[in-house]
């Protein structure tokens, strides 16, 4: 189904330069606000005590009144500029742990993300449910974006204390973060009961419409029991940020693009693509990444991550790339059918309820699921082969999927349940059903595409 095929093209010019002038009146103006937050601190609790005058504030009290008042209003301002447009929108790049990024030098960040022209910085805020308050703290959060970034929390979750998770989640809302990204890889495979409980808590502590993202694994093919439609269903993310570190994965930069597009736009949330920056790839493929993004229409890219990327690795991510002729970015959904398994086969029978079928939302593609995509088809004017390809995702997508609340109970009557919620469905309410986990969510993973846990643990 997917061509492994590596386009090369668009023009390479020179990069961005910037002169000694500017450098310094950056380097300038980012030491003032550091220095004048801090300043502003200090000069507030000094101002706490004595000088006044029986009529009253002194007049130089008053002057300090006046101009923490309109320090505030400016804050305020900035900080709902910053939280109004989407934080996941241009370049981006992760920073794993603070003190080993320009060794923690917040001047000296900001200087080299306006020289590289980064937007927003992704910073670890918590590792489960550890909240990391020496490193995302609100004084470093406010100075970076006082200095022009947006600055997301990522946290890396392990489905064992999903309520302490999204606690530590909430908890880097609660510091300044323009948005949160959910890192939940290998440890939440099978944990559809805790991702539930994660996603519940947080949007309970967050609101429905903050900006939330997930980054995991890109194939999801390669990850039958992966919880993807709870954390990417109605209620999770908005936001999908796959890892696509080609390089790791030992296949090309258009191929990985292929597979993960074709594997995560059934979930329907907009895809902001992740690429590498460490184990240093060659500068050529970072920007015919870069180029690719454009070609697939999207509106950001980010990096992983920052301690571990040389030089030329930052000019890659600068220099202007141009269109890549002739390149046709693949649009086909995954096709599935019989003999399936796995997370898109439930949101496939989801999505089934939803149309009023009462099929048992397993995860597997077995003899029902094929007969009542073959009678979706036909009433639906398709082909009716059994098989869902990208005619038959676009017609099935368009119902909002059942809500399942997932239970580790094993021992429900499921037909049954099945049946309520498709007749709740033909009659016009959302289907809502309370059902055991399904089956795939014990099947073993593919493989895993990347190597390792990066993002787990670190620093104490």
């Amino acid at each position: 189904m997917l061509l492994d095929r590596d386009h090369r093209g668009g023009r390479r010019t020179r990069g961005p330069t910037r002169g000694r002038r500017a450098r310094a009146a950056l380097l300038l103006a980012v030491a003032l606000t550091i220095a004048a937050a801090f300043a502003g601190a200090a000069s507030a609790f000094a101002s706490g005590g004595g000088g006044a005058s029986l009529g009253g504030h002194t007049k130089h009290q008053r002057h300090q009144r006046h101009q923490r008042h309109h320090a505030r209003s400016r804050h305020r301002h900035h900080r709902a500029h910053h939280h109004g447009s989407n934080p996941l929108h241009g370049r981006g790049v992760w920073i794993w742990e603070l003190g080993s990024t320009a060794h923690g030098n917040l001047a000296t960040i900001l200087a080299r993300a306006h020289r590289y022209g980064i937007s927003t910085v992704f910073m670890k805020s918590s590792d489960g449910g550890g909240f990391w308050s020496g490193q995302f703290s609100s004084a470093v959060v406010h100075a970076l974006q006082r200095g022009g970034l947006k600055v997301c929390a990522w946290q890396y979750v392990y489905g064992y204390k999903p309520v302490a998770e999204a606690n530590a989640g909430a908890e880097a809302v609660r510091h300044g973060a323009n948005c949160l990204v959910i890192d939940a890889e290998a440890q939440y495979e099978g944990r559809y009961v805790a991702a539930q409980t994660y996603i519940e808590r947080l949007r309970s502590l967050i609101g429905p419409r903050y900006p939330l993202a997930l980054a995991s694994f890109p194939y999801v093919d390669y990850h039958p029991s992966f919880p993807y439609s709870v954390f990417l269903g109605p209620g999770g993310a908005q936001f999908n940020v796959p890892q696509m570190y080609w390089k790791d994965i030992g296949t090309s930069v258009s191929y990985v693009y292929a597979h993960t597009y074709a594997f995560n736009r059934p979930y329907r949330r907009r895809i902001y693509p992740l690429g590498q920056i460490y184990s240093d790839p060659p500068s050529a493929q970072i920007e015919h990444f870069r180029a690719i993004s454009r070609a697939y229409g999207a509106t950001g890219v980010s990096w992983w991550d920052w301690q571990s990327a040389r030089q030329a690795a930052w000019r890659a991510i600068s220099r202007p790339v141009g269109r890549l002729p002739g390149f046709a970015p693949y649009q086909a959904l995954a096709t599935v059918g019989r003999g399936a398994r796995g997370d898109l086969v439930v949101w496939i029978q989801e999505h089934l309820v939803s149309a009023g079928y009462a099929v048992k939302v397993s995860g597997k593609f077995k003899a029902r699921t094929v007969a009542d995509v073959m009678a979706f088809q036909r009433a639906h004017g398709l082909g009716v082969d059994g098989i869902v390809g990208s005619q038959t995702w676009a017609a099935l997508l368009r119902y909002r999927p059942a809500h399942v609340d997932w239970t580790n109970a094993r021992r429900l009557a499921t037909a049954a349940r099945m049946r309520t919620a498709a007749a709740g469905a033909r009659a016009g309410r959302t289907p809502t059903v309370t059902l055991p986990v399904p089956l795939s969510a014990g099947a073993p993973a593919r493989r895993d595409e990347i190597p390792g846990a990066l993002g787990a643990g670190r620093p104490r």
